[in-house]
């Protein structure tokens, strides 16, 4: 599946990271991945996206620690349910009848 995000955040990251097309491919040669200039920007414009072990390198060589929220793939917030919350829910699972009240009384769209 093609993320979007990918082309904006590589072409960003380098741009933070003060490097140039040619610095990256430099570094991607130094570990074994060999690229034209074009691929770069190719990923760069949204036009291909590198494969899964070459992202990881880049994400190496762009410090990348957190690669599913760089790339938009985890909620911006955690969900960490109160345990209140958390007997909210499992009794909501124990009576399913009670879903449409609820959503009424909470103005939440099913």
């Amino acid at each position: 599946m093609k993320n979007e995000m990918i082309a904006k955040v590589l072409k960003e990251l380098r741009k933070q990271n003060e490097m140039s097309v040619r610095d990256v491919i430099i570094k991607l040669e130094a570990k074994s991945v060999n690229i034209a200039e074009k691929t770069l920007y190719g990923w760069e414009s949204g036009q291909a996206q590198p494969d899964a072990d070459t992202l990881l390198i880049l994400c190496e060589i762009y410090h990348v620690n957190d690669i599913l929220s760089t790339f938009g793939y985890k909620d911006s917030l955690p969900l960490n349910p109160t345990e209140f919350e958390k007997k909210i829910i499992l009794a909501l699972r124990e009576h399913p009848e009670m879903t449409p009240a609820i959503t009424k009384l909470l103005d939440i769209d099913d």
